[in-house]
């Protein structure tokens, strides 16, 4: 019984010896493994703390007086700069300067991976040249000094203004004349009568024109002339008048489109005095004799061409009515007026253009071609007057005149075609 208890005893204390092991086996299993952590936490705070140190580092040379400036390459646009490469390509590409690599290494990226954002190159930079430096030169500024002003009386804010309207002058006027000696030519069957030979012209234009520069023209043109001749062979006139002319012509025109007006023309024509052949007693015109008046409605187109130079006025009267008054009854029926009257009318068709031309600034031409016809007679007129300025106020003038009326007798040599031509120098003013 005795063994039986000692057994058990040793038993017991078999067992208990592997597990005290165990326990002392694992505490310190414990304690190691605590260490460890331990020294790898003071391990990451080192690095972060030299990491820290780096970053405030680069950060401290950032901000330093020293550093040169090329960290501004970061925000510029994008050029190529030697280093970075130098650096890459080189066997020693690390310098003492940490601000400086890191500025290359991130440009070298960027020309590596994106270098469609290069646009310059250091080499362009360089040939450009550096910042001016005479642009730093002080300024000085000079100052003048003024004698003492007294100031200015005060006036108040609102000056009360009297306003004036003024209504606009939608008449003008203006007109030229002229007294020249001449050299006369007429053909012998001339309608009013006169002589070739030299004699003295005077002549005056006046012209007093209405446009309210909207749609309504009206205008008004009397012209005179009158030119006397002297002749040895005439024996029975001292004077006689190779030149003579009176006529008014009158238009108002209501604008239909652009150049293009409703016209109603008035155009009266007469003469001065009396018309004579030389050594010849018999009266050819006189002053009503024959007087004519036309009246018509239609279009007129105004002329403006080759820079300003050339203008003036046509006028289509498809519907005319016109009338003939001859007051001396012997000159009746060389008018064209048949029976014992002193007038007659009738209705036709009739043209006017008046243009004028300024060849150059010293020689103008002015042209007037007139037609009519009754459809049962016809009458053309061309006037041309060529008008060389020697001065202002000294000219020459060259007239061409034919005519076709076959409202009077024919003639042997010219039929129905008359002419009349003159050439002349002298005064001439405009206003």
């Amino acid at each position: 019984m005795k063994y039986k208890y000692i057994i058990l005893i040793a038993v017991a204390m078999l067992l208990n010896q592997p597990a005290n092991a165990q326990r002392r086996a694992r505490k310190t299993y414990g304690k190691a493994d605590t260490a460890q952590v331990v020294r790898n936490y003071i391990d990451s705070l080192n690095i972060l703390r030299q990491r820290l140190d780096s970053i405030q580092q680069v950060n401290d040379q950032l901000r330093s007086e020293q550093n040169d400036g090329r960290y501004f390459r970061l925000f510029a646009p994008t050029t190529f700069y030697h280093s970075g490469a130098n650096k890459m390509l080189s066997l020693w590409s690390k310098n003492d300067n940490a601000v400086a690599d890191a500025i290359d290494e991130a440009m070298m990226n960027i020309y590596l991976h994106r270098p469609d954002l290069v646009v310059n190159n250091e080499s362009n930079l360089r040939a450009a040249g550096s910042i001016r430096e005479d642009v730093n030169q002080e300024m000085t500024q000079q100052v003048e000094l003024t004698d003492i002003v007294m100031p200015m009386p005060e006036e108040p804010e609102v000056v009360p203004v009297r306003l004036v309207v003024q209504k606009p002058n939608f008449w003008k006027f203006k007109g030229d004349g002229y007294l020249q000696f001449l050299q006369n030519y007429v053909s012998s069957n001339w309608h009013k009568g006169g002589e070739s030979n030299y004699s003295a012209v005077a002549a005056a234009n006046l012209e007093f024109n209405y446009n309210d520069h909207d749609r309504l023209t009206f205008d008004n043109k009397l012209e005179m002339k009158l030119g006397i001749q002297t002749s040895p062979s005439d024996t029975l006139h001292r004077f006689k008048t190779n030149n003579d002319l009176l006529r008014l012509t009158s238009k108002v025109g209501l604008q239909a489109h652009k150049r293009w007006y409703y016209t109603l023309q008035l155009l009266a024509y007469t003469q001065f005095a009396r018309g004579l052949k030389a050594n010849d007693e018999k009266v050819y015109s006189d002053f009503t004799s024959p007087f004519d008046l036309n009246i018509g409605i239609g279009m007129q187109y105004n002329v403006d061409a080759l820079n300003g130079r050339l203008k003036g006025t046509l006028n289509f009267l498809p519907f005319a009515f016109s009338f003939r008054y001859v007051a001396r009854k012997d000159l009746i029926g060389a008018n064209g007026i048949r029976g014992n009257h002193h007038s007659m009318e009738d209705f036709a068709s009739q043209f006017t253009g008046e243009l004028k031309w300024n060849i150059i600034d010293q020689l103008s031409w002015k042209t007037r071609l007139f037609a009519l016809t009754t459809y049962h007679q016809a009458k053309v007129e061309w006037e041309n007057q060529f008008e060389l300025k020697v001065t202002k106020y000294i000219s020459a003038n060259l007239f061409l005149y034919p005519r076709f009326d076959d409202g009077n007798a024919r003639d042997d040599k010219m039929g129905y075609f008359q002419l009349q031509e003159w050439s002349s120098i002298g005064l001439t003013y405009s206003f």
